[in-house]
């Protein structure tokens, strides 16, 4: 049977807007609104997710809902919109919390229809100094937002009191989802350990004559057999020259003995994302050419992930990933001349054009400041991201790289920077030649 997921609990979205309160500091007042659901075709919608900061500060996943914070408010700080119950729309698109359950499950201090959001933003929002609120892709409820602040503007010479100016809560809420807690590290760890299993399970089963989708198909299984959500993004499942394109995701591919898959595949549990690649042959064993390439980028990631710790800039895994490509792309012949000038004219972008690491948290690409001013911030505890380096010969590049031509190779793992150091949460997915072909020799067995 499979284990039950861990889950956060009431106390933790408690906590996390306790502490937005108190950074709101008096007079201000801070709105965060679900956005709307999308349409896929006619009246079929997307499936829904919820905006990350509200679900950060409340744990709810509906859409039609929105919270408004109070700091210091008499009737209590923490008020939650939600749609009312109504048992023929239940009957059509399932249960909804409700103004009871807003209270009972998620702890607002102060329940309210959606409905009511205007009118009641506009009462008590216009007793404050400060209005907090993101401008995002929610067309209406910008245009809404807008007008409001226009009426508090007017407001202000008769009342004395009321926003004057639009202040973005992104900097206090995504400094704060920056850094994990333990219970959010406990999340992403339990996420990790499911991709890394579906990884697996992929090495394990993949033959030549499959098709791509064949392998997200069975990825999507794993993911959802063990209690995630399902995937964190799109599932880029690359054959041969597929590998070389980054983003690929049409996964249509026949695959052939001979070739390389590239896999790079997450799974989101409770909200938060892992963010796991794997390069792996078709066939049973690595040929020549893609060993060769592969314990370049290999040696690339272990030195990146060596350098993950406290009071090191961010930049600090590219630069030591780049230094070790470099230097195998040199002793491999696809590049030529020094070093140091290959890194300082950027000669190794045709090859590698992407950074090492990006956060990862609710957004596969999390939310936070790569920068302080001019420069790459510092890694401390709680942060969390991954290390990715990768090599990628197109098919058309020159006659240098010849018999490298159409490999790609991406190897990646999500990280935690530690006290002491720092701690790789996706440890499951073998990544060292001989442990890979291992498990392809017992897929052919």
């Amino acid at each position: 049977m499979t284990p039950e997921p861990p889950a956060l609990g009431p106390d933790v979205f408690a906590g996390r807007r306790r502490r937005v309160v108190e950074l709101l500091g008096d007079r201000a007042a801070a709105l965060f609104v679900a956005p709307p659901a999308s349409v896929r075709s006619n009246d079929v919608e997307y499936p829904y997710r919820q905006d990350n900061d509200l679900l950060y500060l409340t744990g709810l996943t509906e859409p039609g809902s929105a919270a408004l914070l109070l700091p210091g408010h008499l009737d209590g700080e923490f008020h939650l919109f939600v749609r009312p119950r109504d048992p023929e729309r239940e009957t059509w698109t399932g249960r909804r919390t409700g103004i009871e359950g807003a209270r009972a499950r998620f702890g607002a201090d102060v329940a309210h229809d959606i409905g009511e959001l205007a009118a009641t933003v506009t009462k008590l929002v216009a007793e404050r100094e400060r209005f907090y609120y993101t401008l995002g892709r929610d067309r209406h409820t910008n245009e809404q937002v807008l007008q409001w602040l226009q009426q508090w503007h007017q407001g202000r010479p008769r009342l004395g009191c009321g926003p004057h100016a639009l202040y973005d809560p992104t900097e206090i809420v995504h400094e704060m989802r920056l850094f994990k807690a333990p219970a959010e590290v406990e999340m992403m760890r339990a996420a990790a350990a499911i991709a890394a299993d579906a990884h697996v399970g992929a090495m394990r089963s993949v033959r030549p004559g499959m098709h791509e989708f064949e392998v997200e198909a069975q990825l999507d299984f794993d993911f959802r057999r063990r209690g995630a959500s399902g995937p964190a993004y799109p599932s880029i499942v690359a054959g041969g020259d597929n590998a070389t394109i980054l983003h690929y995701v049409d996964n249509d591919r026949l695959l052939e003995d001979g070739q390389l898959l590239l896999v790079d595949a997450g799974a989101e549990l409770g909200g938060y994302c892992s963010d796991i690649t794997r390069t792996f042959p078709v066939g049973r064993r690595f040929s020549v050419p893609q060993r060769e390439l592969y314990e370049v980028v290999l040696s690339a990631q272990k030195a990146a992930i060596a350098a993950v710790r406290p009071g090191v800039a961010f930049d600090e895994p590219h630069r030591r990933a780049v230094e070790i490509l470099v230097e195998g792309l040199l002793s491999l012949g696809i590049l030529s001349g020094s070093a140091e000038e290959v890194i300082a004219n950027d000669g190794f972008r045709p090859f590698y054009m992407h950074r090492t690491s990006h956060w990862l948290g609710l957004d596969v690409h999390d939310v936070g400041q790569y920068k302080v001013g001019e420069a790459a911030r510092e890694l401390q505890p709680g942060m969390v991201l991954t290390v990715e380096p990768g090599l990628y010969v197109g098919v058309d590049s020159d006659a240098a790289a010849g018999r490298f031509r159409g490999i790609g190779i991406r190897i990646e793992d999500d990280v935690l920077v530690t006290a002491n150091g720092c701690e790789v949460l996706s440890p499951g997915v073998p990544k060292e030649i001989d442990a890979i072909e291992a498990l392809r020799a017992a897929a052919f067995a």
